[in-house]
């Protein structure tokens, strides 16, 4: 269970830092993209943060 939620986690983290610099990309509702990168990142640290301690706990 913990490989599957560092992918999953991982993949949100990479995803969210590809939002970050897709958002200053011209033709680009830049606002929603950033805040969607804000978004992944900080649920790819949540995933660790909180929920494998009450899952593996």
């Amino acid at each position: 269970m913990k490989i599957v939620a560092f992918v999953i986690a991982l993949a949100l983290f990479v995803g969210g830092i590809l939002l970050f610099g897709y958002a200053f990309e011209p033709g680009v509702e830049h606002g929603v993209v950033f805040f969607g990168g804000i978004v992944a990142v900080a649920l790819s640290l949540a995933i660790p943060f909180h929920l494998l301690k009450r899952i593996d706990g």
